[in-house]
């Protein structure tokens, strides 16, 4: 046990030097973009709007993140997913509080902000077509709710942890790719929606985003794969019987 702790030290030492070459050429990288702007540039607002009509919602913001360069947010979403894999690779956690029970103040607060916290993330959601908001907030929002659940003492099932939250990870990507497929089958482009259909494929692809996005967050606070089964019992000893 001893010999392999010290051979994963000392394979993740020879790592330091090309991770931190790596960064190194990412931060080099970052720092001339910046440099490289130029000191007065109107940006492309002016563009944005002139196809605002068609984009499917009335923000340029969301107009740009989820139409015009909708293929950004997909790999945005796909990152998460990813995440989201990596910290379940890292072992098995209990659901729920593992330390010390929630006390009665956290357990009433928790009770009064869930329905809140609810409410706040379809607001945000909705908000989204027409002023700052969207997916990725309405999701944070929704994720804050799902920590504080797991930081009560509030009763719930398991099985939310078994096929409830990998369905919920995977909507997001997976409904996000079936709609830039069937806008390649229908004959458009990539992620080019049909101007009459855009306001409905946004409006899905935010909302199940939403939902993948909470349980990404919900999923990277808990630290691990969830226990899908109570552990095994242990083994009787030998020569033991049942009392009379």
């Amino acid at each position: 046990m001893k010999m392999k702790r010290a051979s994963d030290f000392q394979r993740r030492r020879a790592l330091r030097l090309p991770c931190g070459v790596l960064l190194g050429v990412v931060w080099v990288m970052m720092t001339a973009a910046v440099v490289e702007l130029p000191p007065q540039w109107r940006g492309l607002l002016p563009e944005v709007r002139a196809q605002l009509a068609r984009s499917g919602v009335d923000h340029p913001v969301t107009a740009v993140l989820l139409n015009f360069r909708a293929y950004d947010t997909l790999l945005e979403i796909v990152v998460l997913f990813l995440a989201a894999l990596g910290v379940w690779s890292l072992g098995v956690v209990k659901p729920g509080r593992t330390d010390s029970p929630a006390g009665p103040v956290l357990s009433a607060l928790v009770r009064v902000l869930l329905p809140i916290l609810i409410l706040v993330s379809a607001y945000l959601l909705e908000r989204g077509a027409t002023a700052p908001g969207g997916a990725f907030q309405a999701g944070a929002v929704l994720g804050t709710a799902g920590v504080l659940f797991l930081l009560s003492d509030i009763p719930f099932s398991r099985a939310w942890f078994s096929w409830p939250l990998k369905t919920a990870l995977i909507a997001g990507p997976g409904v996000f790719l079936g709609v830039a497929a069937f806008t390649v089958l229908i004959g458009y482009s990539l992620l080019q929606y049909p101007t009459a259909w855009a306001t409905v494929l946004i409006v899905l692809v935010e909302s199940v985003a939403t939902i993948s996005i909470a349980a990404t967050l919900l999923v990277l606070f808990a630290g691990g794969r969830p226990r899908q089964t109570p552990p095994p019992m242990a083994e009787p000893v030998a020569g033991g019987g049942e009392e009379l």
